[in-house]
């Protein structure tokens, strides 16, 4: 779907984003960054778009049914249309995610807006908006000729192998809120919205990718709470839902709800109470999931360590569960030690 083998930096620039909350600056760089090196542009390419998940688009939200009333929506819009230049866009963007930055836990950070070309979507070609922060600093040591002898210093810099948090915007379905791609390597408790929500305001498109992402989420998320807490099963039942989830994904082109509630779920019961669960993780993901559609292996291969067939016993055993349930048996011996079973024919 999006090849970046030959995507170039057309212009970049780099502005220093404070904590707004704390009462942190702003610094924002009058010029751009000159590239004069391509040794030196394929490396931040690299440490640019290497961390993002190219297939796990979201596109723009639109406020009151209006996509230009999404701040960065209309300034991706005013740069892919030519109605303003690209160092004043990249302002503006500092600026707005200078003032989303009011969460004391978000760190200060450099932040690096990119013109891009030469993306590939779809076959074609296209332009795209890159919004990169580093928020991470690294020291190292540089050694200099001075003279007879070698002098030391101890700098401090990016490490081109991290990136904390990232966008790519496509210059394409402009109508539809444009697609973007984002990763936040340093989300966590209350900042955890922050960059995806709180910055980029954008949610998962509604394609095959999301929609196999989604359902690969339902189907686990059911197996471990609504299925141990409303029927009587023990872990091994639950271990062996997961295995027949994650095979049914492995093995077919399309998934089929009917289908997949009369290989996985087996029993009426567990398939009514799988309906209600469904519904209710489509109103608090507020999201609609298909009857049927394609899967995508993309998202089947990212995701499906979700399906952990992994059997923890206090912290002395693992045991790994990948096939016939009927050769695994738990119990209760007469002094009250439980103890699983396993049956075998050969020891690899």
């Amino acid at each position: 779907m999006i090849d970046i083998g030959i995507t170039a930096i057309k212009n970049i620039t780099a502005h220093r984003i404070g904590n707004k909350h704390n009462g942190d600056e702003l610094f924002l760089s009058k010029k751009e960054i000159s590239l004069n090196d391509a040794h030196f542009e394929d490396r931040l390419l690299k440490f640019f778009l290497s961390s993002l998940p190219l297939q796990d688009l979201h596109k723009f939200s639109s406020i009151n049914d209006d996509f230009n009333e999404n701040v960065l929506y209309r300034l991706a819009k005013e740069l892919f249309t030519g109605m303003s230049n690209f160092q004043t866009i990249s302002v503006q963007i500092a600026k707005l995610l200078y003032d989303a930055s009011t969460h004391p836990q978000i760190k200060s950070g450099d932040l690096f807006v990119v013109h891009l070309k030469n993306i590939s979507y779809h076959g074609e070609n296209i332009n795209g908006l890159g919004i990169f922060k580093s928020e991470s600093k690294h020291r190292f040591l540089q050694l200099h000729p001075s003279g007879d002898q070698m002098e030391l210093y101890l700098l401090e810099g990016i490490l081109l192998e991290k990136l904390d948090k990232g966008a790519l915007i496509l210059q394409t379905e402009a109508g539809d809120g444009y697609r973007v791609c984002s990763v936040d390597r340093t989300a966590r408790d209350g900042e955890a919205d922050f960059w995806k929500k709180g910055f980029l305001n954008t949610v998962p498109c509604n394609d095959e990718f999301q929609q196999t992402k989604q359902m690969i989420e339902l189907a686990k998320t059911f197996v471990t709470t609504q299925y141990v807490e409303e029927f009587d099963t023990v872990k091994t039942d639950q271990i062996e839902m997961l295995d027949r989830s994650r095979d049914y994904f492995k093995s077919r082109e399309n998934f089929s709800t009917k289908e997949f509630e009369e290989e996985v779920l087996h029993q009426p019961e567990v398939i009514a109470s799988f309906r209600n669960f469904k519904d209710q993780f489509e109103e608090n993901k507020h999201i609609e999931l298909e009857e049927e559609f394609p899967i995508s292996v993309q998202a089947v291969k990212k995701h499906q360590g979700m399906f952990k067939s992994v059997l923890k016993l206090d912290k002395n055993f693992h045991i790994y569960i990948h096939g016939n349930r009927e050769l695994i048996e738990n119990g209760v011996d007469p002094d009250g030690r439980k103890f699983y079973k396993v049956y075998y024919e050969e020891e690899h």
